[in-house]
């Protein structure tokens, strides 16, 4: 028994070793990050994203955001930072989509590779992990991948957010299928067949949904109710409890690959609502190649950014040009949140003059930076865990190939189609 208290005395003493060798700065860092106020010859950020994997489409988008903000900063020379203008450099690893994966690269890139700050991955389940290792090290985590709100209510200081939250989403979507009521294009009331992913993204979609429909006094009902597994590849039976509902409208939470696979189920069963939502997903050029565009035609998405918000010049301007100068297309949302996190980030850093993790926290807490998102102006409440809050925009698959603004009214760059009218017959 003592030999077994003293070998458990003794690992305890080795992990708490690691530990502290692990947190603590070199004697460069240490004078950077406040011992000696020194500005550093570079900054740091480490990042993981799924580049390859179930999750590759929208990591492979991030990516993009990611280094275009990074190549943006420094054409100038970098962050200004104690009176010196310093490079900021990306540490960016693949996660490939797993979640022990990106947890156990993002402690090397903090205890290994000695990054200053981190930038999070893509898709709620990795963020969710990965997340506490920022937490966990007390070095600032900004995230622009993960939009569930459980991320932010775990009493977390580290961790920030640039996604506004999925049921606000949701209700954004009903708030517009509402106003198509009002307007005579859709009945009143309705019935919902309603879909979600079983994660904590899948239940805000599913609360936001579900809230609107009980405040509603009886103009919406969810007939189904029904969630699903990540990585699907056979929805059939889903979808033939969703014909059996014969619900008006077909609200469904899902993430890229599951929307496409999902889709091409609904297409082939031959259903049709009158109005067809994938939660944020729909206008992807990715759907439209694999899905063609006749079968994504009138798909109603609610997204944190539109390329539409361009024409009000500033902040998106920039982007979309500095975007298809680099990569030749025009960017998605995926890559506008990836890109504005990072910019989050550099705003804090030079906010606070410093590498300073406690300082740079501190920036990103009293955080209020003109934004490309749709209120104009991103900021981390409090709050709310620290997780941005703005309003969404929904967009509209139309069949000349575009995806305008159709809600709010006053962003809107074009009506919305309601009923859909691949339904008539």
């Amino acid at each position: 028994m003592v030999k077994s208290f003293l070998r458990s005395l003794s690992l305890w003493v080795f992990a708490v070793a690691l530990a502290l060798a692990a947190c603590a700065p070199t004697q460069e860092e240490g004078d950077a990050e406040g011992g000696g106020g020194e500005v550093p010859d570079e900054v740091l950020i480490g990042a993981t994203l799924p580049l390859t994997g179930e999750e590759a489409d929208p990591g492979n988008f991030y990516k993009e955001g990611y280094e275009l903000a990074f190549e943006l900063e420094n054409e100038d020379g970098g962050l200004e930072i104690g009176g010196e203008t310093v490079p900021v450099e990306l540490k960016l690893l693949d996660d490939t989509s797993d979640q022990a994966t990106a947890v156990n690269l993002a402690e090397r890139l903090v205890n290994r590779d000695q990054v200053d700050f981190l930038l999070g991955t893509y898709s709620t389940t990795l963020v969710e992990a990965q997340s506490t290792v920022g937490e966990q090290n007390q070095i600032p985590y900004v995230n622009g991948g993960g939009a569930a709100t459980a991320i932010y209510q775990r009493g977390y200081k580290w961790i920030f957010g640039s996604l506004a939250p999925i049921e606000l989403l949701a209700r954004t979507q009903m708030e517009w299928i509402s106003d198509q009521q009002e307007a005579g294009k859709i009945q009143d009331p309705v019935t919902i067949a309603l879909l979600w992913e079983n994660t904590s993204h899948g239940e805000d979609y599913r609360k936001g949904v579900q809230d609107f429909a009980d405040e509603s006094g009886g103009s919406f009902e969810v007939v189904l109710d029904e969630s699903f597994e990540l990585a699907g590849k056979d929805y059939s039976a889903l979808l033939s409890k969703v014909r059996s509902a014969d619900a008006d409208l077909f609200l469904a939470d899902a993430h890229l690959p599951d929307f496409i696979t999902m889709h091409r189920q609904y297409v082939t069963a031959g259903l049709c609502h009158d109005v067809i939502t994938y939660g944020a997903r729909g206008v992807e050029k990715d759907a439209a190649k694999a899905l063609g565009q006749e079968n994504v035609n009138a798909i109603a998405s609610a997204v944190w950014w539109n390329g539409q918000l361009g024409e009000q010049g500033g902040p998106n301007e920039e982007f979309i040009n500095a975007f298809k100068e680099k990569y030749g297309s025009d960017p998605e949302w995926y890559q506008a949140m990836g890109y504005e996190a990072a910019r989050a980030l550099f705003h804090a850093i030079e906010s606070a003059g410093s590498v300073d993790r406690e300082e740079v926290r501190q920036a990103l807490v009293d955080l209020q930076m003109e934004s490309i998102v749709p209120e104009g102006e991103l900021t981390f409440p409090e709050e709310t865990g620290y997780q941005a809050q703005y309003p969404f925009v929904v967009q509209q698959n139309l069949p000349d190939g575009s995806s305008p603004i159709i809600f709010p009214e006053e962003l809107a760059t074009a009506e919305g189609l309601a009923p859909n009218p691949n339904c008539k017959s």
